[in-house]
């Protein structure tokens, strides 16, 4: 199974274990929303169904990983004008599939 990247997993950790320690109104549907969201994603990345056993093997993963994991590289996407240029054109698509 993949797992997510350890710091990745992290910060979904801290989110969850952040709003669920707080003391929200029951009318904070920001924050209840909120939280159903990092549910759903710390059982997708854990591959399980439950929040609270994705909470344990999320737990379980972090406490075997080292700590000396390197951060995950973020790439930015290039500008509009040179994606434009990278990608081809409908012209060019169209001369290949007349040879």
């Amino acid at each position: 199974m993949l797992m997510p990247h350890p710091a990745t997993l992290r910060s979904l950790l801290d989110a969850y274990e952040s709003i669920v320690s707080a003391e929200t109104t029951p009318d904070d549907t920001a924050s209840r929303t909120r939280l159903q969201d990092l549910a759903y994603t710390l059982c997708v990345s854990t591959g399980t169904r439950d929040v609270v056993r994705a909470l344990q093997v999320a737990h379980g993963y972090l406490d075997a990983t080292p700590e000396s994991t390197p951060q995950p590289v973020v790439i930015p996407a290039p500008p509009a004008a040179a994606r434009q240029r990278l990608l081809p054109s409908h012209r060019s698509e169209r001369r290949l599939h007349a040879l």
